[in-house]
């Protein structure tokens, strides 16, 4: 990677990162309805297995997922019902953001695995890999490519959940959380939209 192309990896991963997505409308659901302690494995998991999933992707399976129609349309459609039934489970009174006993956050290894059914995550691993990742040094430029999305993805991770949490401030009554999370099933719900139409 040279010294021209850093600022454009930057620019890329500011504006996928920050911007509403699967991602970060957990996060801020979690972070709203657990608090930003309880929230950390989640938005671990996330700032950590988004960079891991590049490099792999980089490394390895960014060829054969451009080559095969079949595979990126069997990603895309079920990463899409999966995100549509967690933005249901958010809505609901009794899922992922409910304070009910026996709930709690997406553990570490759930966010992880998240990743590799998050249809935006796929979109942003082979956007990054085939315009950044270069063929005659894949291993240095991968690893700069991932070291770039994990230091701006924790920062981006925890400012969603943070934000989450200042909220929680003012969810003081079961209506507002309830229309807090709606409205983040409604993130949710938008972004697969959108990651269809593409």
């Amino acid at each position: 990677m040279t010294p021209d192309t850093f600022p454009a990896l930057l620019a890329l991963a500011v504006a996928t990162l920050f911007t509403p997505g699967p991602n970060n409308a957990m996060l801020a659901a979690s972070g709203a309805n657990f608090g930003f302690r309880r929230t950390l494995p989640h938005l671990l998991g996330v700032a950590l297995g988004f960079p891991l999933m590049l490099l792999i992707v980089g490394l390895a399976l960014g060829g054969i997922f451009q080559a095969s129609a079949l595979l990126r349309e069997g990603l895309r459609w079920g990463g899409a019902a999966l995100l549509l039934w967690i933005a249901w489970k958010i809505a609901r009174s009794g899922g992922i953001g409910s304070k009910s006993e026996g709930a709690h956050p997406l553990r570490f290894h759930q966010a992880m695995a998240f990743q590799w059914v998050n249809p935006k995550a796929w979109s942003m691993a082979i956007a990054a890999t085939s315009q950044f990742i270069l063929p005659e040094a894949p291993l240095v430029t991968a690893a700069a490519v991932a070291a770039t999305f994990m230091t701006l993805g924790l920062s981006s991770s925890a400012t969603w959940t943070y934000a989450g949490q200042a909220i929680a401030r003012w969810l003081t009554t079961a209506r507002r959380l309830r229309v807090f999370n709606l409205v983040m099933a409604g993130l949710i719900a938008l972004s697969v939209v959108e990651l269809i139409r593409h």
